[in-house]
């Protein structure tokens, strides 16, 4: 990953083929990463079937909390943001849209790596504030974080003694810095703010060499050599895997949320032959989540435990990755999206607009699942502009529809139109959301058609909007028809939703 910088440090002055590449980066990364398929690299994260819920009383708490709570953030950091590149992929020998290198170091498979891995030389993100980051987030109406402490090429955001690949090692300049441990800076800002914490931790580890054995040359995401030839090895990757995991479970303070990715480590017994990805993984790759799990839980109690696509016991609850399921789902769930195109940080991203990203929150809390929304900071160390705004519109949009999100259950018919419904947890308040389209602000009709939803005689209805403004209704075929005041219709109503809210 890192080792671009430390080889032009190394260099008595800058070499013009490192200058054209800080140029180039600056521009035709982004360019090009702006154009990946997100959809294709979403097909390998689909949802797992034969969900088992867990039988840990704990668990079930703190599951259940964590589906009241609904809007999250994911965040994907490290030394190639500096690249601007995707994550950890460019450094797979995969033939894949997402995996393919650029810049003037891509004919060589091994120079590229090499210039990869020194980026942990020049990678220094002086502007890093995660109180800014926790109070922006917070104002948005998130209430957990999930935060990468390790992805694939095994770049640590934590200060584990199980490698140098790290940002606390001497050989980062971030290292000097009081704030240079990131997650545990990460996750007691958060707390403070009160937040459910989670840790997202890659189980392959391309820069470990336990995992990719130098001895071989890596041929695709998985392990470059047989575990059951070389059980030494792959238990030696194991002990590496397991100390990480407690290290981040022992010495961050609570942790709500183990987050691990990279489902391609598993027992061959638990591959799905159904799933085009999972036909290629060669090898058994079992790191024995009981033991994982089990250590885990005994420093943090009633930990949810999400072993993304391995269905069983230790995925507590699926992710669905850059999609929004048809219809609801009957156990915990969670779609992982991005705000911009990409999951890390890359120059002049294309952002969602906010009409977007309150549309999807609404549509995924409608199918009984939550938002966790990724944010990519840059090498400096801070958010876009464009991602601040977003979130502080998402959170004013927010504070007057929360009753409506927060704490609520799907309601059928859930989708028509652009009409979405949920309901409170006590069944006893539904919501009924009027979405703007892509102009953001809402102008009301004379009536809204329901057309396979009744309201009861006798409920109240509200405009959250508007509350002091009075709403009838009237019973037509197998919904309803909801008639607005007339001195309301065709009058801006709010941006992006707006919600009626009827108590039985």
């Amino acid at each position: 990953m890192n080792k671009i910088l430390h080889l032009a440090t190394a260099c008595i002055n800058h070499t013009k083929k490192f200058t054209a590449f800080m140029n180039f980066k600056k521009n035709t990364l982004a360019i090009v990463l702006i154009s990946v398929t997100f959809s294709t690299i979403a097909q390998q994260h689909n949802t797992s079937n034969d969900y088992i819920w867990p039988t840990d009383s704990l668990v079930l708490k703190k599951l259940h909390q964590w589906q009241d709570i609904k809007f999250g953030l994911l965040m994907h950091w490290g030394p190639y943001s500096e690249w601007g590149v995707v994550e950890s992929w460019s450094i797979c020998p995969e033939d894949k849209g997402w995996t393919q290198r650029k810049g003037p170091y891509s004919a060589s498979y091994n120079e590229y790596v090499k210039a990869y891995e020194q980026l942990q030389t020049s990678f220094n993100p002086v502007k890093f504030n995660p109180a800014k980051w926790a109070a922006a987030a917070k104002d948005a109406g998130m209430k957990y974080i999930v935060f990468t402490t390790k992805h694939h090429d095994g770049f640590c955001m934590f200060d584990t003694k199980e490698t140098d690949y790290k940002i606390t090692s001497s050989k980062t300049p971030f290292s000097s810095d009081p704030r240079s441990n990131i997650t545990k800076e990460i996750l007691s800002a958060f707390s403070k703010q009160g937040f459910m914490t989670g840790t997202y931790f890659s189980k392959p580890d391309w820069h470990c060499p336990f995992y990719w054995w130098p001895y071989f040359p890596p041929k695709d995401r998985n392990v470059n050599y047989d575990p059951k030839k070389y059980p030494e090895k792959w238990n030696a990757f194991k002990d590496y895997t397991y100390n990480q995991i407690k290290e981040l479970m022992s010495g961050y303070g609570g942790v709500d949320i183990l987050w691990l990715d990279g489902g391609w480590v598993r027992p061959y017994a638990s591959i799905d032959k159904s799933v085009d990805w999972q036909k290629t993984i060669p090898y058994d790759q079992d790191i024995d989540m009981n033991k994982i799990a089990k250590m885990a839980r005994t420093y943090q109690p009633g930990l949810i435990v999400v072993d993304r696509t391995v269905a069983g016991e230790f995925e507590n609850y699926v992710t669905p990755e850059q999609t929004v399921p048809k219809q609801p789902l009957d156990h915990p769930w969670e779609s992982c999206i991005t705000m911009g195109n990409s999951w890390s940080y890359v120059p002049n991203d294309h952002y969602k607009s906010t009409n977007e990203l309150i549309h999807l929150l609404i549509k995924i809390v409608s199918r009984g699942g939550n938002l966790l929304l990724n944010i990519g900071p840059s090498p400096e160390g801070d958010w876009s502009d464009t991602a601040y705004t977003r979130l502080k519109e998402i959170g004013s949009w927010i504070k007057v529809h929360g009753e409506a999100i927060y704490n609520t259950v799907p309601l059928p018919p859930y989708e028509e139109n652009n009409i979405v419904y949920l309901q409170s947890k006590d069944f006893r308040t539904s919501y009924v959301y009027l979405l703007s389209d892509d102009n953001d602000r809402i102008i009301l009709p004379p009536t809204i058609t329901l057309n396979k939803f009744s309201i009861k005689k006798g409920n109240k209805i509200t405009l959250m909007d508007n509350p002091s403004v009075k709403i009838n209704w009237q019973p037509s075929g197998e919904g309803c028809i909801i008639q607005i005041p007339k001195k309301i219709q065709n009058q801006s109503a709010g941006k992006y939703a707006i919600v009626f809210k009827i108590v039985n």
